[in-house]
């Protein structure tokens, strides 16, 4: 339980960066108003991405291994932006979160800068986190 809470923080931060870096991608907070809301929507929205990429990103990943070992695993890049699209679209449902402007720039983008900001500071955090 430790370590999923670690991991929606850890892609929370990283989510964070990303809309910062990446034009096109950006976060409404639930509720306009200070920073707290604003906090506490980076945190749902790492929460339903961690709970996507772990149910339905594995579930693809398994299915779709033949096409990662032909494309040398460069799909993965595409699977990522189409998790990324899937969270903005489940989060703008309850009419917050997520917002990508397009697939091919901001999604593509997006799921290329999160998935290195994921890497970065989950190793930075490792002695934190423990090893598998």
């Amino acid at each position: 339980m430790r370590r999923f809470i670690i991991r929606v923080l850890i892609s929370s931060l990283a989510l964070w960066l990303t809309t910062l870096i990446v034009p096109g991608v950006s976060v409404t907070p639930y509720e306009p108003g200070g920073q707290l809301e604003l906090v506490l929507t980076f945190l749902l929205v790492g929460l339903v991405f961690g709970l996507v990429n772990g149910i339905i990103g594995n579930a693809i990943r398994i299915v779709a291994f033949p096409i990662y070992v032909l494309t040398l695993g460069l799909i993965a890049i595409v699977v990522n932006a189409l998790l990324l699209m899937l969270v903005a679209w489940l989060t703008n449902l309850f009419g917050f979160g997520l917002h990508i402007d397009s697939f091919l720039w901001a999604g593509v983008l997006g799921a290329i800068v999160l998935g290195l900001l994921n890497w970065a500071i989950g190793l930075v955090l490792r002695p934190i986190v423990g090893k598998r």
